[in-house]
């Protein structure tokens, strides 16, 4: 497995890379199919073609089933909360990208996928972040959700969550660079 911590790879831009276990239609299917998607992220629509709407339907709290309560300052997100956006790229088994939230301050996450032998190297980059908080928070949470999906695609039960956010979180913070 890949050094499980994301970095900074460019400004306002984060990195994280697994290997996970395939093969690539597998791996692809849980970052596409709403249903396989809220196992380890956030469910909701997705057209697949560039241009196609997004509607990511979190619930962080019941993503495991021993989620916890989350910190004070996501409260806001402590049930279901809906985050829209436009899909900007689309390559089926290799490549997904879309806006994450909508307007001018909406970050961008694209996904990469990449055979290895019988396993998926699967790349995270999610870019735009306004500023170091943003940065703390979405490098944490991309940490505990690809956690959370290896584990679904191992057979394993994953780990809360929320306590798993705040200690990633915490982490973070004395790892990537201050802005």
């Amino acid at each position: 497995m890949n050094d499980s911590y994301a970095r900074v790879i460019a400004p306002a831009t984060v990195q994280i890379e697994r290997t996970l276990p395939g093969p690539i239609e597998r791996v692809w299917a849980y970052l596409t199919e709403p249903e396989k998607r809220s196992q380890w992220f956030a469910g909701g629509d997705m057209e697949l073609r560039s241009g196609g709407r997004v509607a990511l339907r979190f619930n962080n709290s019941a993503l495991t089933g021993h989620d916890g309560t989350p910190p004070v300052k996501y409260a806001a997100h402590a049930g279901p909360t809906t985050l829209n956006g436009t899909l900007t790229a689309c390559e089926p088994q290799h490549l997904l990208a879309y806006t994450f939230g909508e307007g001018d301050d909406a970050s961008h996450v694209r996904f990469e996928l990449s055979e290895a032998g019988d396993e998926v190297i699967l790349r995270v980059v999610h870019s735009r972040l306004r500023n170091r908080d943003e940065m703390l928070s979405v490098a944490g949470g991309w940490h505990t959700h690809v956690d959370i999906l290896a584990d679904r695609l191992e057979g394993r039960t994953p780990a809360g969550f929320w306590p798993t956010h705040t200690r990633l979180e915490a982490e973070y913070d004395q790892r990537l660079p201050h802005w």
